[in-house]
This record gives structure tokens, sequence and C-alpha cells, in this order.
């Protein structure tokens, strides 16, 4: 029965989350919690852990909470739940390319959906980094090395976007935060 609890969790997850892991990081955190599977400190660690390793987001937490569940096989089938959705949307679109990006309607309906992407995925953002500079082990105080992290790393994307007339690059910014983590934590 969890095997199925899981696979439909994240097989439903997976069908609603437009814009990518980041989009997908409120539902799976309103999954979880509900189901009890991770208490939300645990879920935030694996979060920033899923981010700092390879491979897609969504799939690194579905394996991680599948595997905290069901063993190997509860981490097989979170993870199988959560690809089989794009995978499927994939071979039916790519049978229907042709005539269906081209259609109207579809290309009006993703215009809509881009700005709720860029607001699910700005919030997001907002939570996580309130979460961890305000909340200290479920107590709301401020926490001055991780405000000094997020000032630092700001700073420094202002700076080199000015500097360089260009965006910096997610690996030097998960390189820098992670040398302020172990410098300061």
């Amino acid at each position: 029965m969890m095997y199925l609890e899981l696979f439909f969790a994240f097989f439903k997850v997976s069908c609603f989350a437009f814009g990518g892991a980041y989009g997908a990081i409120p539902l799976i955190r309103e999954m979880v919690l509900s189901h009890g599977w991770l208490n939300d400190e645990s879920l935030t660690y694996m979060i920033a852990v899923s981010e700092s390793t390879p491979g897609p987001i969504m799939v690194n937490l579905a394996t991680y909470i599948g595997s905290e569940k069901g063993g190997f096989w509860g981490a097989v089938i979170a993870t199988v739940g959560v690809i089989l959705p794009a995978y499927l949307i994939v071979l039916l679109i790519t049978a229907l390319m042709k005539n269906f990006i081209k259609n109207k309607y579809v290309q009006a309906i993703l215009q809509g959906v881009k700005p709720c992407v860029t607001g699910i995925i700005l919030a997001t953002g907002v939570f996580m980094v309130v979460k961890n500079c305000l909340c200290i082990d479920g107590i709301w105080e401020l926490d001055i090395r991780a405000v000094g992290i997020t000032v630092a790393l700001a700073g420094c994307m202002v700076i080199l976007k000015k500097v360089r007339k260009k965006n910096i690059s997610p690996i030097t910014i998960i390189l820098i935060s992670a040398l302020l983590g172990i410098v300061l934590y």
C-alpha cells in the first residue's frame, strides 16, 4: 500500500509541476508533510542536497523520500512515479508536435503559464531564504550566519552582473555558498 501511495503521490506532483523542480517544491512539501513522510526541516535539508547533487531535483527528492519510506523499492517506485508523466507527455507531444505547437491556443496557454511559474519559483526562493535566515530549530530567531551568506551571494551576483555584464553561473553560486557555509558553520 505504501508503494502505491509513493507512486501516485509523485505521479500527481509530476503531472501538475509546471516550471520544473522549483515550481514543484511547494507541491512536494505539501504532499510529504501531509503524508508525514518527513518533517519540514528534513525536507528543507533534502531540497538543499538535491540542488547540489547531479541530476534533476525532483528525481533526487523522489528517490530520497522513496528510499526513506520504502527502501530500495520505494526509491525505484517514487522515481518512476515522478518520471513517468513527463515521459508520457514527451511521447505524446512528439507524436503531435507539427500541429500542436503551432496552435494559437497552445501558444496562449504557454504564455499564460510563464508568469505563474515565475511567481511559484520566486515564492519558493523567498520561503527558503526566510526559513533559513529567520528560523533556527523551529524557533523564530535571526540566524546572522545565514543572513551573511545570503547577503554575500546577492552581493556577488550584483557585482559580477555589473562588472562582467553577465549572470553568475549556478555552479559558482553553489561553490561560493558551500565555501561560506564551511567557514561560517
